[in-house]
C-alpha cells in the first residue's frame, strides 16, 4: 500500500472553510445544501492532503471520485461569515469496498468552539473507461483497488410502466406524466418529471451528488407551495424559517445528462407537532422498466430568528398540519 493511500485511510486532517455566498437565502443562514457542499469540500481536500488529489486521480488513472452517500445531522446554524473548521476522520474497514469518513464541523460562538454538524459519508471511484476520454491510463495507486467500481450501484429494475413520452428538452420538468401519476397514487406526496441538464452532472455523464441535494431542496419547495403554504408565504405571513435538522442521500444507480429523472417528495410523519420527516426517491425508466437512482430523508422544522441572530424552534398550527395531511393525528408521534 502507498504512502499516499495509507494516509488517506488512517490520518485525519482539518481544513478551514467558508460556506458559499450563495447558501444564504434567507438573512445570513446558510442551508443545509451548502452545509453538505462543506463536507463535500473537505473530503476533497482530505484527498488532496493526503497525496491523492481527485483531479489527478481521474486525469492519470481514470478514476471519477464520486460521494454516494452523506448524512448530515445539523447541530447548529451556519451564517455566511463563518470561517469553519472542518474535521475529516477516515473510518473505511478493513474489508469495505467504500471509503468511509466522519466530518464535523465546528464554528466560533460567543468566543468559544461549537458543534455545528456531524456527517457520515461514503464514497467510491468511479473507472471511466471510455478510451477516447483517457488518452493515458496509469495503474490504480497501491490500495485504492477496492475501492474502484464500474458502476455506481447497480439496482434492479422494478415495475413495467407506460411507454416513456417524448422526452423533455434538458432542464425542463413536467407534472403530468402516466409514469409519475403512477408513482403518486395514493402518496402524501408531490412529483415531476425533470431532464437532466450539464450542470447536475461530473465526469460527463452522471448526475452527481451535489444534483441530488439540489434536487432535494427543491422538492421541499414545491412541496410546501402546491399544499398552499409556501415559503414565500409563510415568511410574509409568520417570519417562519424552514430548517433542516437532519438530511440523507444515497445513490442506488447511475442517473445520466439528459435521462428523464422523476422525483418523489412523500412526507411520512410529525413529530410533536415541530418536526417532519420526508423521504426523496428517484428513478428513470430503462426497457419499459423503473429503475431507482436515489433515495433520501430530511427532517424539517420551521423557526425563527430574534435579535438577529438568535433562533428558536416553533410548533405547527393546524393550518400547517393541515397542509401536511396530518391535521387528522395520523402518522403523528
Amino acid at each position: 500500500m502507498s504512502q499516499a493511500v495509507k494516509s488517506l485511510l488512517n490520518e485525519s486532517t482539518t481544513v478551514v472553510l467558508s460556506p458559499g455566498y450563495e447558501g444564504a437565502n434567507i438573512g445570513t443562514i446558510i442551508g443545509f445544501k451548502h452545509v453538505n457542499y462543506l463536507v463535500e469540500k473537505a473530503v476533497i481536500a482530505h484527498f488532496r492532503r493526503s497525496g491523492l488529489p481527485v483531479g489527478r486521480l481521474y486525469e492519470e488513472h481514470g478514476l471519477g471520485f464520486d460521494i454516494v452517500d452523506i448524512d448530515s445531522r445539523l447541530q447548529t446554524a451556519l451564517v455566511v461569515d463563518d470561517e469553519a473548521s472542518v474535521e475529516v476522520t477516515p473510518v473505511t474497514k478493513d474489508d469495505a469496498t467504500e471509503l468511509s469518513f466522519k466530518v464535523a464541523i465546528t464554528v466560533e460562538r460567543d468566543g468559544a468552539p461549537k458543534k455545528a454538524v456531524a456527517s457520515k459519508v461514503k464514497a467510491v471511484l468511479r473507472r471511466d473507461e471510455n478510451d477516447v476520454r483517457m488518452l493515458r491510463r496509469l495503474p490504480v495507486p497501491e490500495g485504492l483497488e477496492r475501492f474502484v467500481t464500474a458502476r455506481i450501484g447497480g439496482a434492479e429494475p422494478g415495475a413495467a410502466v407506460p411507454a416513456v413520452t417524448e422526452k423533455l428538452i434538458s432542464g425542463a420538468c413536467a407534472e403530468t406524466d402516466a409514469v409519475l401519476e403512477r408513482l403518486l397514487a395514493g402518496q402524501n406526496a408531490y412529483g415531476w418529471k425533470f431532464r437532466i441538464p450539464y450542470p447536475f452532472v461530473h465526469f460527463f455523464e452522471r448526475l452527481q451528488m451535489s444534483g441530488y441535494l439540489r434536487l432535494m431542496e427543491e422538492a421541499k419547495h414545491r412541496f410546501v407551495d402546491a399544499r398552499g403554504i409556501s415559503i414565500r408565504a409563510l415568511l410574509e405571513e409568520k417570519n417562519w424559517i424552514p430548517a433542516v435538522t437532519h438530511s440523507r442521500v444515497t445513490l442506488l444507480d447511475e442517473a445520466l445528462l439528459e435521462e428523464d429523472l422523476y422525483v418523489v417528495y412523500t412526507v411520512d410523519n410529525v413529530f410533536k407537532n415541530l418536526l417532519y420527516t420526508s423521504r426523496l426517491d428517484t428513478y428513470v425508466v430503462r426497457d419499459g422498466h423503473l429503475v431507482q437512482t436515489s433515495t433520501g430523508t430530511i427532517t424539517h422544522a420551521y423557526g425563527v430568528v430574534e435579535n438577529g441572530k438568535e433562533g428558536r424552534l416553533v410548533t405547527f398550527d393546524e393550518r400547517v398540519l393541515n397542509a401536511f395531511a396530518f391535521g387528522d393525528g395520523r402518522n403523528q408521534s
